[in-house]
């Protein structure tokens, strides 16, 4: 196990930078997803990370020492791909065994590497067959194995799961999970799915256009995200953000109505309120709380919850209601969200505005 540590890492493709200068620091046995958009450099800082890419500027350290010279090889971490990269013509055991191909062991240490690999992978019964024979979880399993096999300082996960379908990514996402508690092992995971980081990761890294906007644990980030872009990006549904005009202790909503703001280190009078769907619900209205009347446009049934789609004064806004209380379109529904679950941002620089 290692930590990684990037000092103002830059990497650019001709005259243009497509990361600027970034700093993180993963600590011995952390497990830290990147996460955001695609293009906004989450997997090229990954594979600078694995020695795959040059790096333009700055330092990696992984256990202590600058790898910004040294060949993958010499890196002491393991990759695993988006599109699995094992050999069809290889059975099972072979293709975990490859990762031992440089190794100097011998052939009944390493037949005693893949066997505990599979064993904890669950490929034990699998290990004669070929790629073509398996499930697509299966073929994940066996690249994380080959990668387990070398016993490696770090792992590196590069979007693994988007080639599965929903029920094989949760269940993955479950098993590498609790691979990683049972290993130990730093590790970093490339997604663009909020999902998966918000459920995986110990901390969470938000890219956006090759910088960090926030570092912190999966609930530091979903209740206080530092700006527009964390909140939209962190939560399903999308958090509701709604105009308003900041006045004497309040501020009036372009939906009507007006909540208390206590806040005041806006650059303007225009801020956004923000509020999670989730607690956006029918309760009863206080002074100070946000309220939303309109019209339903759309309804979105879940089975443990149902999304409704309010339009009100020319905004849309999301709210939960319980699951078996399906409204119809077209119904007038009022919804609330508590004073102490609301979120503001200014308006022009979209950051969250600091409490006074």
């Amino acid at each position: 196990m290692a930590t990684i540590e990037i000092d103002r890492l830059v990497k650019r493709y001709g005259q243009t930078t497509v990361v600027h200068g970034i700093d993180l620091s993963i600590r011995d046995g952390e497990f830290v997803v990147l996460v955001g958009p695609s293009g906004c450099g989450k997997s090229t800082t990954l594979r600078m990370i694995a020695g795959l890419e040059e790096i333009s500027g700055g330092a990696i350290r992984i256990g202590g020492r600058i790898v910004n010279d040294l060949q993958p090889k010499d890196r002491n971490i393991a990759m695993v791909f988006q599109n699995y990269a094992i050999y069809p013509h290889m059975s099972v055991a072979d293709n975990i065994a490859f990762g031992l191909y440089r190794s100097n062991l011998s052939k009944g240490e390493k037949r005693r590497r893949v066997e505990q690999v599979a064993e904890t992978l669950g490929l034990s019964q699998l290990l004669e067959r070929r790629p073509s024979a398996l499930s697509g979880g299966q073929r994940q399993r066996v690249a994380i194995g080959r990668a387990m096999v070398r016993d490696p300082a770090a792992f590196l996960f590069d979007e693994p799961l988007s080639n599965l379908d929903a029920q094989l990514r949760t269940q993955m996402r479950i098993e590498i999970k609790r691979l990683h508690h049972r290993l130990g092992t730093t590790s970093v995971f490339v997604t663009h799915d909020q999902v998966e980081a918000m459920t995986m990761a110990d901390r969470i890294v938000v890219m956006r256009d090759g910088r960090i906007l926030q570092v912190g644990t999966p609930l530091e980030l979903y209740d206080k995200p530092v700006d527009v872009f964390t909140a939209r990006f962190i939560g399903s549904p999308t958090m509701n953000l709604l105009p308003a005009s900041l006045r004497d202790g309040g501020a009036d909503l372009s939906t009507g109505g007006s909540v208390r703001v206590p806040y005041s280190s806006a650059t303007t009078s225009d801020i956004l309120v923000g509020a999670r769907p989730q607690d956006l619900v029918p309760t009863a209205s206080d002074a100070q709380g946000l309220t939303v009347s309109g019209t339903v446009a759309v309804v979105e049934t879940l089975g443990s919850e149902t999304l409704v789609h309010v339009e009100s004064a020319g905004q849309t806004v999301i709210g939960s209601i319980p699951g078996r209380q399906i409204p119809r379109i077209g119904e007038h529904l009022t919804l609330h969200a508590p004073a102490e679950r609301l979120y503001y941002f200014d308006r022009i620089t979209e950051k969250a505005l600091a409490v006074q």
